[in-house]
């Protein structure tokens, strides 16, 4: 049972991706906006923000790239959402589920293809930070944590996007959700740090997800000990997770029921 599940779900992974590949320009301009993100940040505002004792476009883009590359995720997923409604409201769904194939497959297909199309555009927002100037310290361990993370934290953005793919009335809808991800790290330590901020933003600021997130792969791309945050961004991804993922799931049976 299990075996005809991967097989199953490898077989639509790979039709989905093919969808992506015909239209690569969903990947691009995902990527477009975190790198104009840093454009801005870097080369406008870099000079005018106090990130602590270093200073000047080099150090401030080692400084912020981490938050760009939770935005982009936050940006990648809202596809996952546009391709998954589009297939339910196509009737792709229905039509899986009357050929003898896993159930969940259909579903996981999507999930894949987020966690592939993501990690591309990763791929890519660091290739032109380095162009930039972000250098790193980072070990091969440190690398290896860096890319667990954004693999666990695409994994539950993911999971979220797949209650409005399932559950929206219109295509605005199943894609809107991304926009509050998309923002939330602006109100963390992404750009600057939170003992600037003004009382009650620095609280927020400082317990919600994505600055543990921040903070933990920052001190691995500067080769710097890794401190309680690595373990309250784990408890995040994780928690986001499991919750999305049961959340997802109740919908996708009722969908199918």
């Amino acid at each position: 049972m299990a075996a005809h599940f991967f097989v199953d779900t490898a077989a639509l992974t790979g039709r989905s991706l093919k969808h992506v590949t015909r239209s690569p320009d969903t990947i691009i301009t995902t990527a477009v906006m975190p790198i104009a993100i840093m454009l801005l940040f870097v080369y406008v505002l870099g000079g005018a923000i106090d990130t602590g004792p270093a200073s000047g476009a080099r150090s401030y883009i080692d400084y912020m790239l981490p938050g760009v590359l939770l935005i982009a995720i936050a940006a990648g997923i809202s596809y996952t959402a546009y391709r998954l409604w589009g297939d339910m409201q196509g009737g792709i769904f229905d039509r899986f589920h009357s050929m003898p194939i896993a159930r969940s497959a259909a579903l996981w297909s999507h999930v894949l293809t987020s966690l592939v199309a993501n990690l591309v555009s990763l791929v890519v927002v660091t290739g032109v930070a380095l162009l930039m100037g972000f250098r790193t310290g980072a070990s091969v361990g440190a690398w290896l944590a860096v890319i667990g993370i954004l693999v666990l934290f695409t994994l539950a953005l993911t999971w979220i996007a797949v209650i409005p793919g399932l559950t929206a009335k219109s295509v605005d809808g199943a894609g809107a959700f991304s926009y509050p991800l998309i923002f939330l790290p602006f109100l963390s330590s992404a750009f600057v740090p939170t003992e600037s901020m003004p009382g009650p933003v620095r609280w927020f600021a400082e317990h919600q997800p994505v600055t543990s997130i921040v903070n933990t792969i920052r001190d691995l791309f500067a080769g710097r000990s890794v401190d309680a945050d690595i373990w309250v961004a784990l408890v995040w991804c994780v928690g986001i997770l499991v919750v999305a993922y049961v959340f997802a799931m109740i919908a996708y049976r009722r969908k199918i029921a």
